[in-house]
């Protein structure tokens, strides 16, 4: 179980100030980010709560596909089932190309696919698309965060994101924190696949 606080914010500016100023001396790294989505024609994943993606980093230098299942977003905290693991970006490449190609592939997450929402008929996928992300690091008051410039066909959106133990606790800080240097938030209230397959963005 993934368990993450989620703080939509409000504009580029608000990024901006994040990004430039605040979060700079607690900078760890810079990760580029592209997000592709799989299901069936029928949308038999979407329809029992499950996100099949896969990952790449850095220009396909890394891949990694997941599986997320039973998502809750609720006031600023997520909770997901995830199951992850690293796959050739070559091998990860040809699957965009031709998604029946994943299910030859030697993946753990991918027999659970097939076996736990009911793909082992050979069910049909199809690559839905996805979405660049620029992911910032940053190892701030004991918490890591992770500041999101996700970048989709139809606009920009800004996020903060930091998995812990404690939501509430990194939450409460958070929110201070903000609130004391004039950041611009709200609580997120869909993830970024709800987003993607909505087209537009959050109001």
């Amino acid at each position: 179980m993934e368990v993450e606080v989620k703080l939509r914010l409000k504009d580029a500016t608000a990024h901006h100030q994040l990004t430039t100023t605040l979060l700079l001396p607690f900078h760890v790294k810079t990760l580029h980010q592209h997000n592709l989505f799989f299901d069936t024609p029928t949308s038999s994943l979407s329809s029992q709560r499950a996100v099949l993606r896969l990952r790449f980093f850095d220009k396909d230098a890394r891949c990694i596909v997941s599986l997320k299942s039973k998502p809750t977003l609720v006031d600023g905290v997520s909770r997901v089932e995830e199951d992850e693991e690293e796959l050739d970006p070559a091998v990860a490449k040809d699957c965009v190309e031709n998604p029946s190609k994943l299910y030859d592939i030697e993946s753990r997450v991918v027999r659970r696919v097939r076996e736990e929402f009911g793909l082992e008929n050979g069910s049909a996928l199809v690559c839905l698309g996805g979405f660049e992300n620029v992911r910032e690091v940053y190892d701030w008051r004991g918490l890591k965060l992770e500041v999101d410039e996700t970048k989709y066909v139809f606009g920009t959106s800004y996020e903060v994101e930091c998995e812990t133990e404690d939501p509430e606790g990194a939450k409460r800080v958070l929110e201070e924190f903000f609130n004391e240097n004039g950041i611009a938030y709200t609580y997120s209230e869909m993830t970024k696949f709800a987003v993607f397959r909505a087209g537009k963005l959050p109001q």
